[in-house]
């Protein structure tokens, strides 16, 4: 089973966004996560982790930032 594109993913905003325009999106995939800045949907790159790398991240980011 291959990975839906980034068009066909259900991306979704930061609930840190405030619906500002400067937000990172962020979509599950099978094996991980996928995130992109919103302003640049079609045009910038697109990062993607496995569970455990989005994990580490995630427990690496200092809280508030």
């Amino acid at each position: 089973m291959s990975t839906p594109g980034p068009a066909s993913r259900a991306w979704r905003k930061s609930s840190y966004s405030n619906g500002a325009q400067n937000c990172v999106e962020a979509a599950d995939l099978l094996t991980g996560m996928a995130v992109r800045d919103s302003k640049q949907r079609d045009t910038g790159p697109e990062l993607t982790f496995t569970r455990a790398g989005w994990n580490t991240f995630l427990n690496h980011i200092e809280p508030g930032r």
